[in-house]
């Protein structure tokens, strides 16, 4: 709920930006309650400012917003173990039956709802570079001003994570290559192969768990491909499915109940993330496939 009057100029100029402000917290921080909570800190901020010191008001903003949504992206990899939004529970499930030209269709039409999971793959200062820049249009010398950078030092962050988004966005050119990554991923949990899930995982990789207590994240491959070990006997069927265009996995318990969705990031032939939903509230939720 807004807190703004609307007889205030300030404010009615404020409620003229929220929804953009919004647009870019969510972006940034891929939680429709984190962003609220940031473009409401904004406005809490910009109450307590002098408005004759302000000169370019939408770029105050913008900036706010994205210095406290760098905030909550880096306070996330300071706690991993921190649970968060479940915003990541929004999931298009579709079955993924192999390399038949209809799924690259499939893949090509649901990839746009994968961004989010996509930017979930990047580091905060790349997250912050590509989404203002490439999203929304802010000038490379004031991002670099929010990330206390130089424009060049800025320009190349935005590119290294183009360069993720658009790896993940070549469905008909990678889904191939990205389905075997995973493969691999599976075969190597199933066999308790240590050395080959840290051959298959990026040295930086995040699991994201998505519980009954909220969200857990897992940074690091070592001890990504640890918990894979001890959790790859939990389910006793899968099936291969496309979570939001990613490749991913269903499982089902013997007595047909859902028990894990998964979802994977691959950048370079490496996963770089790995969404996983256990909620048994939120996988009764899905629309999921039939077991095979």
């Amino acid at each position: 709920m807004s807190d703004t009057s609307p007889t205030d100029p300030m404010a009615e100029t404020f409620e003229a930006q929220r929804d953009r402000l919004r647009a870019v917290a969510h972006r940034m921080l891929g939680s429709h309650a984190d962003a609220e909570d940031v473009v409401q800190e904004a406005w809490l901020r910009l109450s307590r400012q002098d408005a004759a010191t302000i000169h370019n008001l939408a770029g105050w903003l913008t900036t706010v917003v994205s210095r406290l949504s760098l905030d909550v992206l880096r306070s996330r990899q300071a706690c991993p173990e921190a649970s968060y939004d479940d915003g990541l529970s929004e999931f298009v499930v579709t079955l993924d039956d192999g390399p038949a030209p209809e799924e690259d269709a499939v893949l090509a039409d649901s990839v746009g709802l994968a961004l989010l999971v996509v930017l979930e793959s990047l580091g905060p200062s790349e997250r912050l570079a590509f989404v203002l820049h490439d999203l929304f249009a802010v000038p490379f010398d004031e991002i670099g001003q929010i990330l206390g950078r130089s424009t060049a030092a800025t320009k190349m962050l935005a590119s290294r994570a183009r360069g993720k988004v658009r790896t993940a966005e070549r469905p008909t050119a990678a889904g191939r290559e990205r389905r075997e990554v995973v493969q691999a991923f599976l075969a190597a949990a199933r066999r308790g192969d240590f050395a080959e899930l840290l051959r298959v995982l990026d040295p930086e990789v995040e699991l994201t768990v998505d519980t009954p207590s909220g969200l857990v994240v897992t940074l690091g491959a070592t001890r990504v491909a640890a918990g894979a070990q001890l959790s790859a006997g939990a389910a006793t069927r899968g099936r291969a499915v496309l979570v939001n265009g990613l490749p991913g996995m269903v499982s089902w318990g013997e007595d047909g109940t859902p028990v894990s969705v998964l979802a994977f990031t691959v950048v370079d032939g490496r996963i770089t993330g790995i969404t996983v939903v256990i909620d048994p509230a939120k996988l009764a939720l899905m629309n999921l496939p039939d077991p095979e």
